[in-house]
């Protein structure tokens, strides 16, 4: 029956007009009835004799809905209805799909980034790999990477519904303001450049000039790219935005591994004998090549000291274009930004105390420093003991401070933060990451230590240093980690208001006044219970904030006692210590102060 329907159907469809065809359509509906009607009884005598009795069998008549969606389905069949139209995207907090953008951005990164490292690598020792072959690259890279954040300041981004969509966590202000200082002295650095190599035109590749005043033009654009753009979420030509954002990233890393090489041959030289293990030198010109004024050795020492300033721009730029990188194609639901002020009155006591720490550890890194460049042994001793014992009291009290942030934790009830956030995410991730090169460096010396018997002052207090460090920095990962991911305090005493003042309400008829003001005083103290852990964490973050701040200014301006005490290294050979170092040393100097950003932020959240 199914069959002649569908070809009685056909035949109509073909030889009869459109009137006629309605009309069959009518027909077919009321043999449809009866079609489906036979069926069922079929089908409920067929599975009733199984389970009843032939007295039980009751003959089932089809519904008025069920014939009714029969004739609807069959007449569907004659005039299919067109198409829904078709919306657009569901606006979802996650991400579009991703396409092959992703895959091709992260292979020019890749590819980028190692031929940036062996060429920084190899021109460092290399003879037929010089100086100014690393440099005609690095200018390539800057030169392709502006052009890429001009054509999308001036054409991508004033395009409507370019970046409909912002990230409000990323790029803080207070870190688009580090990076704005941090750039500033970059600049500076770039001038010193300039004005020292200038004196060298006359007897030296004038590539060296013109990297300096390429990465000038280069840091002015990509502070202004970075100030405004850093919160978009672009939507348009997301495969080149990728790609460029990828570029953007391994453009920065690899002017980071240079400034790292440069810096790190400046403070070490293999060493001689009855002299000490760290010698400074110039990585600029030949023995031959004579200054043409007499100002280059002035300019020369002032850029090396600028040195870590540049180093932590380039690392700022690179996560905030991580960042941007991470959100191109990502919808973002609009939850509202929630503006936290910081007030410099709740951290008085920590403040106060981080302050002095900063201080005393500048005083002994200044003393330090004089004594090593005396070159008497005894001085060397003494300004080894000094600095040793320092760092040892500023790691305890970051210690003993960071213990007492995590039992606050313990004992506070905030809801953890479920919204994913590449932020959070990158913070995190830097955080580890960057932990594990002071995490070489201190194990190594614990073996090596170990190793010696750690006789003498000077070598139980480098032990001690050391262990105290792995220490400090499981305990601060934690603490940072945690307070990062915890909901922040004003929004649950938020909750707690209005979930308080909805219960009151409810049940204001049936309280007296008594009663209710009872409910407004346990309303109002319910806040004040949690003051003073928000005092108590705020004070923590400030200590261990300044703590940082030193824990950065003492390696990243040159102190290197791996170099200046012995012990690793007549374990572990000059070369393979060496090594060990200059690879650890800039991630450690790179955690300190990452630490101090992601402390600020732990900070205005409590």
């Amino acid at each position: 029956m199914v069959i002649f329907l569908f070809s009685q159907c056909r035949r109509t469809r073909s030889t009869h007009s459109s009137s006629t065809f309605v009309f069959s359509v009518l027909d077919m509906n009321s043999t449809a009835e009866r079609i489906f009607r036979t069926c069922n009884k079929l089908f409920s005598r067929g599975t009733g004799c199984c389970s009843k009795t032939p007295n039980e069998l009751v003959e089932p008549r089809p519904s008025s809905v069920e014939t009714e969606t029969h004739v609807e389905n069959l007449h569907h069949l004659a005039h299919p209805s067109p198409p829904p139209p078709v919306k657009g995207p569901a606006r979802h907090p996650e991400r579009a799909h991703h396409g092959g953008g992703w895959l091709l951005s992260g292979i020019i990164c890749i590819n980028v980034l190692i031929l940036g490292c062996a060429l920084v690598t190899s021109s460092a020792k290399s003879v037929r790999v010089t100086a100014v072959h690393r440099q005609a690259f690095l200018i390539f890279l800057l030169l392709l990477t502006m052009l890429w954040m001009l054509f999308y300041m001036v054409f991508t981004s004033r395009r409507p519904r370019a970046a409909p969509f912002k990230d409000n966590h990323a790029g803080p202000v207070w870190l688009r303001a580090g990076l704005l200082l941090f750039g500033l002295l970059s600049l500076l650095m770039d001038i010193f450049k300039i004005a020292n190599f200038v004196g060298f035109l006359h007897c030296d590749s004038a590539v060296k000039v013109a990297l300096p005043v390429v990465q000038a033009v280069f840091l002015f654009v990509q502070t202004y790219f970075l100030w405004i753009h850093a919160k978009d979420c672009v939507q348009l030509q997301t495969n080149l935005m990728r790609c460029g954002l990828a570029l953007t990233i391994s453009t920065n890393l690899v002017m980071w591994m240079a400034a790292v090489t440069e810096e790190s041959a400046h403070q070490t030289e293999i060493p001689s004998v009855n002299f000490s293990y760290r010698m400074f030198r110039g990585s600029y010109g030949v023995a031959k090549c004579r200054c043409s004024h007499s100002s280059c050795d002035t300019f020369k020492k002032a850029f090396y000291y600028l040195y870590p300033f540049n180093i932590e721009y380039s690392l700022f730029a690179s996560a905030l274009a991580y960042v941007m990188w991470k959100n191109v194609g990502r919808l973002v639901e609009d939850h509202g930004h929630l503006r936290v002020k910081f007030h410099p009155k709740d951290t008085c006591l920590g403040a106060a105390a981080g302050v002095l720490l900063v201080l005393a550890g500048l005083v002994i890194f200044i003393i330090y420093e004089v004594d090593m460049q005396r070159g008497d042994e005894g001085d060397k001793t003494k300004a080894l003991l000094i600095y040793f014992l320092m760092n040892i009291i500023i790691l305890s009290l970051m210690l003993l401070t960071t213990l007492a942030g995590c039992v606050v934790y313990r004992l506070d009830h905030r809801e953890h933060v479920s919204e994913k956030n590449p932020t959070r995410s990158l913070d995190v991730g830097l955080l580890v990451g960057a932990s594990m090169g002071q995490f070489i460096i201190s194990y190594f010396t614990i073996v090596a230590e170990v190793a010696t018997g750690a006789r003498g002052y000077p070598n139980a207090l480098n032990l001690s240093r050391a262990v105290l460090t792995v220490l400090q920095l499981g305990l601060q990962n934690y603490f940072i980690i945690e307070g990062l991911h915890r909901e922040p305090f004003h929004t649950m005493q938020e909750a707690v208001v209005h979930a308080n003042a909805q219960v009151t309400q409810e049940q204001g008829a049936t309280r007296t006044a008594t009663e209710n003001g009872t409910s407004r005083h346990s309303l109002a103290a319910d806040p004040k219970k949690l003051d003073w852990k928000r005092r108590v964490l705020k004070e923590v973050c400030a200590f261990l904030l300044l703590a940082n701040v030193i824990l950065w200014i003492m390696p990243a301006f040159g102190a290197r006692p791996e170099f200046d005490h012995p012990a690793e290294m007549n374990i572990y050979t000059f070369t393979m210590w060496s090594a060990i170092v200059n690879i650890g040393l800039p991630f450690g100097i790179f955690y300190r102060m990452h630490s101090v950003a992601s402390l600020f932020e732990v900070s205005l959240m409590c």
